[in-house]
């Protein structure tokens, strides 16, 4: 199997530890994973803001980088979602419709392809899931509250197995965190008390560490610990993943 691993820009740019977590977790599993220098951007942003015909070279380019993978794997729900589900504007060549359905989401990759169960490892520490919308809704990588109270999805029945994790029983389990891309910049007011409004569920039912599977509402989250000097520890879960990986 060989897999292109791509690196979404704001985890780059910002948390590359994300990046080394994912690689290594990976390469720790027996994958054979190469890092494409010629990856750019997914288009999202461009997308967001109303100019998806500008990202359409963007579009190209990413294809071209990642056609001759098997699978192309990313730490990131949202830039999934965006070349599987917006990918559809450019030519539908034979490259193209392979990538689209071969660019999975981490959570999704290990559990449907390397069929993994779980992790062996420990981290004693009291976890707070948040689903992003990319994730949960456009993915269906886990259930949504509108249709059952049940939980369930693949980042949290990997956490799950880890020995040792107290996951967090939050009020509201799958609400979104305001972020949304440019949504933050247009409505930065109503962004920041969505915001809010999901770390304090996560404060007031114990949260130590704040987890997901998509960097930019992590990102969007820990600004508002970080401004409001919350105890709180923001981590992607490809990181926990690893730790618990032996």
């Amino acid at each position: 199997m060989k897999v292109g691993l791509f690196i979404p820009c704001y985890i780059d740019q910002f948390y590359p530890q994300v990046g080394v977590a994912t690689l290594q977790l990976l390469e720790k599993l027996g994958v054979e994973v190469s890092y494409p220098t010629e990856q750019t951007c997914c288009g999202q942003p461009m997308a967001n803001s109303g100019c998806e015909k500008d990202a359409v070279g963007v579009y190209q380019n990413f294809v071209n980088t990642f056609a001759d993978y098997d699978y192309t794997v990313m730490p990131s729900g949202s830039c999934t979602y965006h070349v599987r589900k917006h990918y559809d504007i450019i030519e539908q060549t034979s490259a193209v419709q392979k990538v689209r359905n071969n660019t999975l989401d981490l959570s999704d990759f290990l559990v449907n392809i390397l069929k993994v169960k779980g992790f062996n490892g420990e981290f004693n520490h009291q976890v707070g899931l948040h689903l992003s919308c990319h994730g949960q809704r456009g993915l269906r990588n886990a259930n949504a509250s509108e249709f059952t109270t049940e939980q369930s999805g693949q980042t949290l029945s990997l956490l799950k197995t880890i020995r040792g994790i107290r996951l967090t029983q939050l009020k509201r389990n799958d609400e979104c965190c305001g972020f949304g891309g440019t949504f933050c910049v247009a409505e930065e007011a109503v962004s920041a008390r969505m915001g809010i409004d999901r770390v304090n569920d996560h404060l007031s039912n114990g949260t130590e560490i704040l987890t997901g599977g998509d960097m930019s509402c992590l990102m969007h989250l820990e600004g508002i610990i970080r401004r409001q000097n919350h105890p709180i520890k923001v981590m992607h879960v490809a990181e926990i993943f690893n730790q618990a990986a032996l």
